[in-house]
């Protein structure tokens, strides 16, 4: 079944007198439980096509559908609804509010929701020990390590149990080695069941997924298998 499916995908900005395209006719098809790699040089349209999947944008021409509904055909409290449930995000600067704990972060999106309190710290609990932080639930982010924020920012975008998981550039202010955790957490996701599309400039972290799209000037200009995450790792 696709969770993705994109035809004609075009999308362009206005910069003083100057039009730049984004996009330029982006045809995708992301299957259920795929784990997809986005690669490209700064520029490329990778952020722009992963603003348009992830529904926070629209495109000026083409269409897409998530999970078989047409995103265009969407009123605006269907996009937000979509967005906080059936899309998980998560961000290089992970997007944690600092006064909060790791807990209440992962619950926002289940308060967004309406759900109640206790079904809602049950549900993020459960989410924080899926990451491995079960036992971090009441620290602030100013008191976890860089992987272990970026480890809460996983499980807040789990925590709807979304039909799609978005990644952008989830490693990029870790240390190679806490990267390497992080990607090894998607490895598990996606094994059990999860679909990834993951944004990267860095080969090293797009073979990790089992296919890679690589964008230049807007437009697809290969998509390849890779071998097992776990050949490449070795």
């Amino acid at each position: 079944m696709e969770t993705i499916r994109t035809e004609g995908l075009a999308r362009r900005y206005q910069m003083g007198g100057a039009a730049i395209h984004a996009l330029r006719g982006i045809d995708l098809v992301v299957q259920r439980n795929e784990y997809v790699a986005i690669m490209g040089p700064s520029g490329c349209g990778k952020s722009t096509l992963m603003n348009l999947i992830g529904c926070l944008d629209s495109p000026d021409a083409g269409r897409y559908w998530l999970n078989g509904r047409l995103v265009s055909e969407m009123s605006d409290q269907e996009l937000a609804q979509t967005r906080n449930r059936e899309i998980g995000f998560v961000f290089q600067t992970f997007a944690l509010l600092p006064r909060m704990s790791a807990l209440a972060n992962v619950e926002m999106p289940l308060i967004y929701g309406g759900m109640r309190a206790a079904p809602r710290h049950q549900r993020a609990q459960q989410a924080l020990e899926r990451v491995g932080l079960g036992e971090r639930a009441q620290h602030r982010p100013g008191e976890l390590s860089g992987g272990q924020r970026q480890r809460v920012a996983i499980a807040r975008a789990l925590v709807t149990e979304p039909a799609l998981l978005l990644a952008d550039e989830p490693t990029g202010n870790l240390d190679s080695a806490t990267g390497a955790e992080i990607l090894g957490l998607f490895d598990a996701l996606h094994a059990a069941g999860n679909t990834i599309v993951l944004v990267t400039h860095e080969r090293e972290v797009a073979l990790r997924a089992r296919r890679t799209i690589q964008l230049r000037d807007g437009q697809v200009v290969s998509d390849t298998i890779n071998p097992r995450g776990s050949d490449v790792a070795a």
